[in-house]
């Protein structure tokens, strides 16, 4: 997407604040000229290191929970280190306090979750001059000016509340700032997208305690995973603007609920909330999310037919081609751009962000999009698309910030009616 005297001039600006780094342990960049003349690749570099991107959705807590790295380098593997952060001008990657359906057991459940919140306060005591934990708007906005990378934190999936009001209160204070209320199967909170069983029919009483708790206290209400009855209840019970962390446009995968309406996105900016794009080609194509989905269906016939076991040479084989053919169906940036186009022109340019789900979809990542380094390459499809600078940072950020800061405002007024 970058043309080659493009690419050579941002790859010696990327040397210099690199050889920086070395010699001092920060980086420092050497910004390109602010020059609205300038061509569309260097305007999106110039805007991504300018501009606060938040984006809140990284999966690395549990991509390092398989096998650690030191993020605080360029790691061989993954989406997420603080060199290619930097590349890509992110300053606040949510950082995703993931629990499995398989941990959603009384005790296991908020033990896990404790885990993975323990490895992110890791990171700012390992390599405090590159990350700083954030609870508030206003941490994200001083870490922004301070040259650090912000870590805020939201759990995905509400099972570590196992029930209890006094757990909600001990992951705030831990520094979660929004909760997925669940995941991948129903749980004690709502129903998942994903799980045919109904238990709830949408929210479960303890749910309903929980939202308005939620409320209270100041933890942002995500959506993404939930069903679309847990989505409607929620929307009927919430005081405050509530989030999709990382969810795309059901328009383009029309028979996905883990995707959202038409109907819903509308309802979700009536409520003030946002809806955080997603990156994976499953969330982005419906002819890739329809090839990805029915792999295991399609490996069971090969095997029926060829009478074969699953740890057969051939099986694999079978596999390494079928993923070859997936991947010449992969999303690209210009797909993120139909998303995120069409949200505005539903609902209007105040009701969008980004939620990559980075280190969370693995290898579906778009082409040109593939890690947190490419961000300009998004920025430059909307400004070629005519978005102006101050559209571009309502994507990047603003509408996110704005949504939690009236969450926080909400929690405050609460407090002061108690």
């Amino acid at each position: 997407m970058i043309n080659d005297g493009i690419r050579t001039a941002l790859l010696f600006l990327s040397l210099s604040f690199l050889s920086a780094a070395c010699s001092s342990g920060s980086i420092t960049r050497e910004e390109p000229p602010k020059d609205a003349a300038l061509g569309s690749e260097i305007r999106a570099k110039q805007i991504a290191w300018d501009s606060l991107i938040v984006d809140t959705h990284v999966d690395i807590p549990y991509r390092l929970s398989g096998k650690m790295e030191d993020i605080s380098l360029s790691t061989e593997g993954g989406d997420f280190d603080y060199p290619r952060a930097l590349e890509g001008g992110l300053n606040a990657p949510f950082m995703s306090i993931y629990v499995p359906a398989r941990h959603q057991v009384i005790g296991d459940a908020k033990e896990f979750a404790d885990g993975m919140i323990d490895m992110v306060e890791g990171f700012q005591e390992k390599w405090p001059d590159k990350f700083t934990l954030a609870r508030s708007v206003a941490d994200v906005q001083e870490a922004f000016e301070e040259g650090l990378i912000a870590l805020p934190m939201g759990m995905e999936n509400g099972a570590p509340i196992e029930g209890r009001l006094e757990n909600l209160k001990h992951f705030f204070d831990r520094g979660i700032r929004y909760i997925t209320l669940t995941h991948s199967k129903v749980n004690h909170i709502c129903d998942s997208s994903y799980d045919s069983k109904r238990k709830w029919n949408g929210l479960s009483p303890f749910g309903r305690k929980l939202i308005s708790e939620m409320n209270r206290l100041g933890i942002m209400i995500d959506i993404s995973h939930v069903s679309d009855e847990t989505f409607d209840q929620v929307l009927e019970l919430s005081d405050a603007p509530v989030i999709a962390s990382h969810s795309s446009c059901r328009a383009f995968t029309p028979d996905w609920e883990r995707n959202m309406s038409d109907s819903m996105i509308r309802r979700l900016a009536r409520n003030g909330g946002v809806i955080q794009i997603a990156f994976g080609s499953s969330f982005l194509k419906e002819e890739y999310r329809k090839r990805f989905s029915d792999r295991a269906r399609q490996k069971e016939a090969f095997l029926k037919k060829n009478a074969l076991e699953n740890n057969h040479p051939s099986v694999a084989k079978w596999l390494k081609d079928y993923n070859r053919d997936l991947s010449f169906l992969l999303a690209d940036v210009t797909d993120v751009a139909d998303h995120i186009d069409h949200v505005r022109e539903l609902v209007g340019i105040n009701h969008v962000g980004l939620g990559s789900d980075f280190d969370g979809v693995g290898a579906t990542t778009p082409k040109d999009l593939k890690d947190v380094s490419q961000y300009p390459n998004l920025i430059q499809e909307l400004l070629e698309r005519g978005y102006s600078e101050v559209d571009v940072e309502k994507v990047l950020s603003g509408n996110l910030l704005r949504v939690w800061a009236k969450v926080e405002e909400v929690a405050v007024l609460g407090h002061s009616n108690d």
